[in-house]
């Protein structure tokens, strides 16, 4: 949120100031029975498929919100996490533009790691070094925990201290329904809701390294064997240009996207817990189908809605 100072006035002035501030704020969060301020209505009030089950949240960036559909109460939200990881990591260690960033050294955990048979793994050498930008792109296109936790214990020495920063930073963006246990997701622990989610999809996407490396559809890394292919089979449909998929039994399937509309406007949304309790595969293939669908509609609707 930017905050803008308001210079000091006389007493007159000031008075009228707040009184305007006043009826500003019962406008936009009008007071509800009891008392207490109510979500604000969307912004912009389309049409649009919102998915049956689980939550959801979107907004286009300049014009405000489309609105929010099913229960915000924390869920398990999987590898959507990584999100908030690569957030981190960036706020410690920015890079510029292409720069590639420190060699960072593979430690045993992570070649151990990468063998566990249950999660979205990377295959990596103990004493490899793989630049920072190359180890944020192995964690968030092919999704890889064995990465996320080895950036986690890179910059903080260990997953734990890594952690209390991340939910530093969700306090700091007001993602007040949001608990981090670990750097991966794989932890069911790790909990959020879909409009928490959409305040760190506006912040991320001010980030340029962020930005290219999940608009990436697939990419090579020296060392690694084969080419490395993005979860996110919705890149390039409907405008989408990123950003991160989530699955697991208890979450179901995620998505946190970002679209670019037909005039320029960037549309974020975020879907969770789709089909939660069936496989982490028919999950994520329910959250990708049911944010197509969502994007599909935004995207056809928004012209006439912004004429």
């Amino acid at each position: 949120m930017v905050r803008t100072r308001i210079p000091p006035v006389a007493g007159g002035v000031a008075a009228v100031v707040a009184v305007a501030l006043a009826v500003a704020c019962w406008v936009v969060f009008p007071p509800s029975v009891d008392g207490t301020a109510s979500p604000a209505r969307p912004s912009v009030d389309l049409p649009l498929p919102w998915p049956a089950e689980g939550q959801a949240s979107a907004e286009v960036l300049g014009l405000g919100s489309l609105g929010s559909r099913g229960e915000q109460e924390p869920v398990p939200i999987a590898s959507v996490t990584k999100v908030m990881t690569a957030y981190v990591v960036l706020k410690d260690h920015p890079l510029a533009g292409g720069e590639a960033g420190p060699r960072i050294v593979v430690d045993e955990q992570a070649e151990t790691e990468a063998a566990a048979p249950d999660e979205s793994t990377v295959p990596l050498r103990a004493g490899q070094r793989i630049s920072e930008r190359d180890l944020l792109a192995l964690m968030l296109v092919p999704s890889g925990n064995n990465v996320a936790r080895l950036l986690a214990r890179w910059d903080a020495g260990s997953q734990e201290a890594f952690v209390a920063k991340m939910n530093r930073e969700a306090a700091a963006l007001g993602m007040t329904s949001t608990t981090y246990t670990g750097a991966s997701g794989v932890e069911d622990s790790t909990t959020s809701t879909a409009t928490d989610q959409l305040r760190l999809a506006r912040e991320v996407m001010k980030n340029d390294v962020i930005r290219a490396i999940v608009a990436t559809p697939s990419l090579r890394v020296d060392g690694v064997p084969g080419t490395v292919v993005n979860t996110n089979t919705l890149l390039g449909r409907h405008g989408v240009i990123g950003l991160k998929t989530g699955s697991s039994t208890a979450a179901g399937g995620a998505l946190m996207w970002a679209a670019q509309a037909r005039g320029g406007a960037l549309i974020l949304g975020v879907v969770l817990h789709q089909n939660p309790g069936g496989s982490p595969g028919a999950g994520l293939r329910a959250a990708l189908e049911n944010s197509e669908k969502l994007i599909a509609g935004i995207q056809r609707e928004l012209p006439a809605a912004t004429r």
